[in-house]
């Protein structure tokens, strides 16, 4: 067995390669077999030696060279331009060229400075409509900033506000909202250098004849609850208190009892009167006209209408008419706000008071809460509209004060904000 052994291993050593001396220079010779040498180019950097028991060794890792040199960040924009033309002019021959595309910065866009004016003029506002304790929603609001546009026949930076409160009907406070700033625009234009009084009472009368010839033409507002009680909307009619805006002036025309306040330097200024047919001018007025002024629930033309001017109301006229009462008034470093509202507020919250709530929104302060009643958890439906926090906070802590005070009627306020560093 033991010789079997022998001639295989001899065997074995026959056909396997000769073996080295094991002298030095022989390890040395086959060490140098496994040798590499590796040329880094100037961009690398030799990495640091591992050590693995007694043997270091250097471990390269795989280095891409750079093509070119980095771009300088003061020729980036020229650089990317000389790219991107030699990529467009890279086309085959007998190919169109294709278009050129030139690295350009977006033009700034410009608007003209008359505009730039009106926008920087525009007052802020807020606004808050509700039907509140009543079965129907009867009021209306308009606000149009700006609503003359950049006409250099007009004032520039006139802005128009709008409180109209219905009665009988919606329709009528309705018509007022779309056509009353435009009536006002036509008559300034068409009237030239005529005075704001006499402007806004042409505006008032032809709102009301209009007025009249729509309802009368049975062309009122589909499905309104007057078509099935009076077939030509004879009783049917709104309060109107507008204001119109200027950088100097504040013109406001009423015919109603809805209302308008300046606030100055924290005193409440009324700039409308309500009228009511127990006011002695007012009572005078109707009683040389024929008519008679019935207390039924409160002072009512002939027991029926509880206010003696109004737009609308045929069947009441001459006693009810439509002719404004207008008051210029000159803006001041003090003025704060302008307050308009329907007498759903009016009724139930002073001007003193209401020139308080709206001051201290303005001034950023945090209103205190409303008193809540059981009559105040009733749900309402919010119609608002506002572009400035204070103004929208100061509206709808009115209406909800008015609400918590147990108002009966629709209540629309609209707060306007006149300082004029704001």
């Amino acid at each position: 067995m033991a010789g079997m052994c022998c001639e295989v291993n001899l065997a074995e050593t026959e056909t396997s390669a000769p073996v080295e001396p094991s002298s030095r220079s022989a390890r040395r010779r086959r060490m140098e077999i496994h040798q590499f040498n590796f040329v880094p180019t100037d961009s690398a950097v030799a990495p640091p030696l591992e050590t693995r028991g007694k043997r270091k060794r250097q471990k390269f890792d795989a280095v891409v060279p750079v093509l070119q040199p980095p771009r300088k960040c003061g020729k980036a924009a020229r650089s990317c331009e000389e790219d991107d033309e030699k990529v467009n002019n890279s086309h085959l021959p007998g190919e169109v060229e294709p278009e050129k595309k030139q690295l350009r910065l977006p033009a700034a866009e410009t608007t003209p400075v008359s505009e730039l004016d009106v926008a920087r003029d525009c007052p802020k506002f807020g606004m808050t409509s509700v039907c509140g304790r009543r079965r129907d929603m009867e009021d209306a609001v308009a606000i149009h900033t700006s609503f003359a546009g950049a006409n250099p026949n007009f004032p520039s930076g006139m802005h128009f506000f709008g409180v109209y409160d219905g009665h009988g009907c919606s329709h009528v406070a309705t018509r007022c909202k779309d056509r009353m700033h435009e009536i006002v625009k036509d008559e300034l234009q068409t009237g030239g250098s005529s005075s704001w009084e006499r402007t806004m009472f042409e505006s008032f009368l032809k709102m009301d004849k209009e007025v009249g010839d729509w309802c009368s033409g049975g062309e009122c507002i589909s499905a309104c609850r007057c078509e099935l009680q009076t077939p030509q909307c004879d009783a049917v009619g709104s309060t109107a208190v507008v204001a119109v805006v200027t950088p100097d002036k504040v013109v406001v025309s009423n015919c109603g009892d809805s209302r308008a306040v300046l606030c100055r330097n924290g005193v409440a200024i009324p700039l409308s009167v309500d009228h009511k047919p127990d006011r002695p001018d007012e009572l005078n007025r109707i009683q040389e006209a024929g008519g008679r002024v019935i207390f039924w629930d409160g002072p009512r033309v002939l027991g029926v209408l509880a206010m003696s001017r109004a737009i609308g109301d045929n069947y009441l006229k001459p006693f009810v008419i439509s002719e404004p009462e207008v008051t210029v008034t000159e803006r001041t470093a003090e003025d704060e706000c302008l307050i308009l509202a329907s007498d759903g507020l009016w009724d139930v919250v002073s001007n003193e008071t209401a020139c308080g709530v709206a001051r201290m929104c303005l001034q950023s302060r945090k209103p205190p809460s409303p008193p809540r009643s059981p009559g105040n958890d009733m749900s309402v439906t919010v119609a608002g509209e506002s572009s400035d926090k204070a103004c929208s906070d100061a509206s709808i802590l009115l209406t909800k004060l008015a609400l918590a005070r147990h108002s009966t009627d629709n209540v629309s306020v609209v707060v306007v904000d006149l300082r004029k560093s704001s």
